[in-house]
Order: structure tokens, then C-alpha cells, then sequence
């Protein structure tokens, strides 16, 4: 709260006489409170002019609501790579097709060549560790992506209301300012018509 002799506000916006106007410059200059209040006022008018002219939100905007909502063949992507599911049937189909075709395309040993001895219970344990690595893998990443997606969303959200909020509070502030000078004005008029026993003089 000041103790300016006049409203900080109305020497702001150059709505005092000029010698009240004089008179605040003074008291700004020798206290230290008013001229932060000052500089405050200043500040949010400064940051009020960056911000575009919008139309007043009539609700909050969610994350789940459409204009957040990515496209078509990104939601189709982000639903075949965010699935553990669907990527451990996709990456062990690969893998079979891939084993398949290295099988075929192996040349055959020269006959009378005794077939090389492998552990078929090992290979499988192999596979089996390496499949589940790289599932694990991608979906860690897949996670990672879609919380850093999230958290992006939401921290533009709440700085768009956080400015929004505050040029909320500046314009019922501004209104209030309005109504307390045109009450006023009405108690000013009403004791100049009227008499200290309340007829007219």
C-alpha cells in the first residue's frame, strides 16, 4: 500500500493536475515504497503491451482437448511404437524373418563334412536375452519421448494461463480503480446538492 497523498495509479496514466502531479513526484522521489509501487506499475504495463489483443477464454483449455491432439499418422505411429506388445510381436518378426533368411541363403557344406555341433538350448537363451533387451530398450525410449512430449504441452499451457491470469487481475483491478472514482464522484455530487441536514441548500 502507498502513502502517496494521491493514488500512484491515476499519476501513471497522467490523470492527476498538474500540481498534484508535482506533489507525487516529490513524495516518489523521497520514499522508497511508493517509487517501488511505481516501478511495479511500470513493470505490468510494460508486459501487458507484449501481449497480443485476445479474446477472453471462455473455459480452461485440457491437454485431452483436440488442438492438442496430434495428427492422424502420428497418433498411428505412436500407437504401434507405444504398445511393449505390438513392439515385441514386430521386433521378433523381424528377427524371424531375418534368421529365415540367413538359413536359406547359407551355403551347404561339402558332402561327407560331419555337420558342426551347436547348443540349440543356448542359441534360444541368446535370442531370447537379446529380444528382450531391445523391447525393453525401445520402449523405455518410447516412454521418455512421451513424458517429455507431456511435460512440454503442459509447461506452455501453464505459462499461456499464468499470463493469462495475470491480465485478468490487472483489468478487475483497472475496473475496480473505475467504480471507486465514479462512487466517488456520486458521494462528491450528493454533498454538493445537498445541505448538512440533507435538504437542498
Amino acid at each position: 500500500m502507498s502513502c502517496s497523498p494521491f493514488d500512484l495509479r491515476d499519476y501513471f496514466f497522467e490523470e492527476l493536475s498538474e500540481p498534484q502531479r508535482r506533489q507525487t513526484e516529490a513524495h516518489v522521489k523521497a520514499c522508497a515504497t511508493c517509487r517501488e509501487e511505481l516501478d511495479r506499475l511500470r513493470g505490468t504495463h510494460a508486459a501487458l503491451l507484449t501481449l497480443p489483443d485476445e479474446e477472453i477464454p471462455q473455459r480452461i483449455g485440457f491437454v485431452s482437448d483436440p488442438v492438442f491432439q496430434p495428427p492422424a499418422w502420428r497418433r498411428g505411429w505412436d500407437a504401434l511404437w507405444g504398445s511393449a506388445a505390438r513392439l515385441g510381436f514386430v521386433s521378433a518378426a523381424m528377427l524371424s524373418i531375418a534368421l529365415v533368411t540367413f538359413a536359406l541363403r547359407r551355403p551347404l557344406p561339402p558332402p561327407g563334412t560331419p555337420a558342426p555341433a551347436f547348443d540349440r538350448a543356448a542359441l534360444e537363451a541368446d535370442f531370447s536375452k537379446r529380444l528382450h533387451a531391445a523391447v525393453q530398450k525401445a520402449v523405455a525410449e518410447s516412454e521418455a519421448r512421451q513424458t517429455r512430449q507431456t511435460q512440454e504441452v503442459l509447461a506452455a499451457a501453464e505459462r499461456r494461463h499464468a499470463l493469462e491470469d495475470q491480465a485478468m487481475i490487472v483489468r478487475v483491478q483497472e475496473y475496480m480503480e473505475v467504480q471507486r472514482k465514479h462512487l466517488n464522484t456520486l458521494i462528491l455530487t450528493s454533498n454538493e446538492t445537498g445541505g448538512p441536514d440533507g435538504g437542498a441548500r
